[in-house]
């Protein structure tokens, strides 16, 4: 899983970054061979001038689904991160659930299709034998 941060309107540091991607992988640990790249993108909308501005955004490519988006925004920036973090790892789990699902879905109706195609040739074989 690559995991690429960026900033916008300030400098990103090394105690904010490793909370980043520690909090990111712990999130998404359990779905990373489902997961190509995460992109995080944080901003600070205010810039100086304060308030509820720190915003997090995260965009999460999954193989075979499409991306997945979250925002959040918190007056602090480690909120931030926290929240959608939280709210990454439960949308990719559902997406995933879903995606799992359908597929048992449709190779259960796969078999039983072929099942009931050789019970069907089966018996026409037996009537025009006699």
């Amino acid at each position: 899983m690559q995991i690429d941060i960026q900033t916008q309107k300030f400098s990103l540091t090394n105690a904010l970054q490793s909370y980043a991607k520690r909090r990111l992988n712990f999130a998404l640990a359990n779905k990373s061979e489902y997961i190509n790249r995460v992109i995080m993108r944080l901003s600070d909308i205010n810039g100086p001038r304060g308030g509820t501005d720190k915003r997090c955004r995260l965009q999460v490519r999954l193989s075979g689904l499409p991306d997945v988006f979250v925002e959040d925004i918190e007056t602090d920036m480690y909120t931030s991160i926290d929240r959608a973090c939280d709210r990454i790892s439960r949308t990719v789990t559902r997406k995933i659930n879903r995606k799992q699902t359908l597929l048992r879905y449709t190779r259960h109706i796969i078999l039983n299709k072929e099942f009931l195609d050789e019970e069907i040739l089966g018996d026409e074989e037996l009537i025009l034998a006699h």
